[in-house]
């Protein structure tokens, strides 16, 4: 919490990295609104929870998945790389391909390819707008 409050007020977006079956357990929507609220602007996983990750997607929250036979541990990921996710500014599609640079504390740099795990033009919609919720009062304000 301390290091999400303090990204924040740094204005550091946040992601988070995970294994397999990301959000099992925590699929109700307060699981991913506290992801949000955390700052977390992506979760980058092997494999997601079917609920949780549309929570996510209604929360804003990007759903990325590591390519097959990639995972945290291949990686050799320790919490201190700084990672860039690029071409998501422009919008995101339904099933597109999000390059990630992840730079290490020794100045090397690694990329791959992610793949976007917003399904449906649907989902698209609520990302651009921020969530669900923003879609909706957006929405009833007559901006969508």
């Amino acid at each position: 919490y301390g290091a999400a409050m303090r990204y924040q007020k740094d204005g550091v977006p946040t992601v988070v990295v995970a294994g397999k079956e990301y959000g099992t357990g925590s699929s109700r929507d307060w699981a991913a609104k506290g992801t949000n609220l955390l700052g977390v602007k992506a979760v980058i996983a092997e494999s997601f929870e079917r609920i949780h990750r549309s929570n996510l997607v209604g929360m804003g929250v990007l759903p990325l998945l590591f390519p097959d036979g990639v995972t945290r541990q291949t990686l050799a990921l320790d919490g201190s790389e700084l990672i860039d996710l690029t071409g998501v500014a422009g919008g995101v599609t339904p099933g597109m391909t999000v390059a990630c640079r992840i730079t290490r504390t020794d100045g090397a740099v690694e990329t791959l390819d992610l793949n976007c795990r917003i399904d449906t033009a649907e989902e698209a919609e609520y990302f651009r707008h921020g969530g669900i919720l923003h879609y909706v009062l957006r929405g009833l304000a007559g901006l969508v």
